[in-house]
């Protein structure tokens, strides 16, 4: 299959499309290499996910010039925003792999002692979406690996270069043992190979809610465990009180971020009546003043905002404007950077209704849409309305106001006065259509391990 570059929307390349032929071999050499995996201590886990850390710390130049030929992403962004957190996130699970703790032994009942042993689950097909290639790869694997499991790995069709290249170093390194860490490129029909192979014990995917229902029902014919992280909608609350400068400063770089390909991203904005118009002017001039990598390409240091991933987005982006009602408003941007590549300008779209498309749906492009609302309840009335829980953020000075919203947003991340920070110590997931389980922290690697109980007689 052709990979294309969006910045110029030409062929760069080629990547294979693995076939049962490709799944079978990836899922049996993870078979394999998970009975002795599954057996490797903690401190051994610990130190090939130390080496692995080290390996995207110094090899990270190439590693981004590859994923920004793969994506569009600006080189310096990439480089100082997410090559530092991935490299977190793999020695916190490093770290991680040696604590993980059950319930005391002890005696429930009298002459026999109970315990509980967590185990590594098995072969882990996993899924990794377009907007973050090498990022959810790590994401995936590493409390996966770290817990004890082998993985096969899938990224997305349109963006597998960063991800083989990185399996492609640690083999050269030998870093695990043949086997543990599989990366299969492929389409659809791949990772349904994958998924459905009776060699996997479980399935993770980041992706969007079709593909993780797909997932779901091809896991549920043999019962595998699931993991899914899908899309996203969502709300940032801004109550009158709020700085407007400041709230428009920060959302615009977490709605404009990656073109707003973030299922956490800052793109659906909810201003109370008295900040409405203020908030307004504010993001649209902060919208007209973010630089997409259009004019001088990823190497521009300036720029903060990549073309979207491939046409299909594109298409789909450029659809939701074109469908826009007549109630809404352009504010700021709203069309196609030259006729080269996948570029839209950072785009404000105001007097948005709640029962909108641009409101209900994932967009998934730098599009920022505003809500006006009256008062708390019609906030989180709204705020809520979505079919998705993902994240979620207010913004107000009242502390009381904060922590109710904070109880009532049915999302599974709540910012407060803040919108997109993620720390590898706190879990990432979602509600609703957004799935269920959870990456990064403790419980991120918890998901990739099951519980046994052990009961021993106390007599001989």
């Amino acid at each position: 299959m052709d990979l294309v570059n969006p910045t110029t929307g030409e062929v760069f390349g080629q990547a294979p499309i693995s076939t049962e032929v490709d799944v079978n071999a990836a899922v049996m050499a993870a078979r394999d290499a998970f009975a002795g995996w599954r057996d490797s201590t903690p401190s051994t886990r610990q130190k090939a996910m130390l080496a692995i850390a080290d390996l995207v710390e110094a090899n990270a130049d190439e590693l981004v010039a590859l994923e920004s030929e793969n994506t569009g992403k600006p080189i310096a962004v990439t480089m100082a925003e997410e090559v530092p957190p991935m490299v977190d996130q793999i020695r916190f699970f490093a770290g991680a792999a040696r604590v993980l703790e059950g319930r005391s032994a002890g005696e429930y009942m009298s002459g026999f002692t109970s315990m509980i042993r967590r185990e590594p689950i098995g072969v882990i097909a996993q899924v990794a979406p377009w907007n973050y290639p090498l990022m959810m790869a790590v994401w995936k694997f590493a409390p996966a690996i770290a817990a004890g499991n082998a993985v096969v790995l899938k990224p997305s069709d349109t963006t597998p270069v960063s991800t083989v290249r990185l399996a492609q170093m640690i083999a050269e390194a030998e870093i695990l043992p043949p086997g543990v860490f599989n990366v299969i490129a492929g389409d659809r029909d791949t990772g349904r190979l994958l998924v459905g192979h009776p060699g996997v014990d479980m399935a993770a995917i980041t992706g969007s809610v079709r593909a993780g229902i797909q997932v779901a029902e091809e896991a549920s014919k043999m019962v595998k465990r699931v993991h899914l992280e899908l899309g996203g909608k969502a709300p940032v609350v801004v109550f009158d009180d709020a700085d407007p400068a400041k709230a428009a400063e920060w959302l615009a770089v977490a709605g404009y971020f990656n073109a707003g390909q973030d299922c956490t991203a800052a793109t659906r904005v909810l201003v109370q009546d008295g900040l409405h118009d203020d908030f307004v002017a504010a993001l649209a001039e902060q919208a007209a003043a973010t630089t997409t990598t259009f004019a001088n390409g990823p190497t521009d240091e300036d720029a903060l905002v990549p073309p979207l991933n491939n046409s299909a987005q594109f298409e789909k982006v450029l659809g939701f404007l074109d469908r826009r009602p007549a109630h809404a408003n352009i504010a700021a941007g709203g069309a196609r950077q030259g006729d080269r590549g996948y570029f839209l300008e950072p785009t404000v779209v105001v007097d948005m209704q709640q029962d909108d498309e641009m409101i209900q749906n994932e967009i998934f492009g730098p599009v920022m849409t505003i809500q006006r609302f009256s008062d708390e309840a019609k906030a989180i009335e709204w705020a809520n309305g979505v079919p998705f829980g993902l994240a979620s953020s207010v913004w107000t000075e009242n502390h009381g106001r904060a922590l109710r919203m904070a109880k009532a947003l049915d999302f599974g991340t709540v910012w407060i006065n803040t919108h997109i920070p993620l720390v590898a110590e706190m879990p990432h997931g979602g509600f609703k259509h957004s799935g269920y389980g959870k990456d990064l922290s403790m419980y991120g690697l918890e998901d990739y391990t099951r519980i046994k109980h052990v009961m021993s007689a106390l007599d001989e």
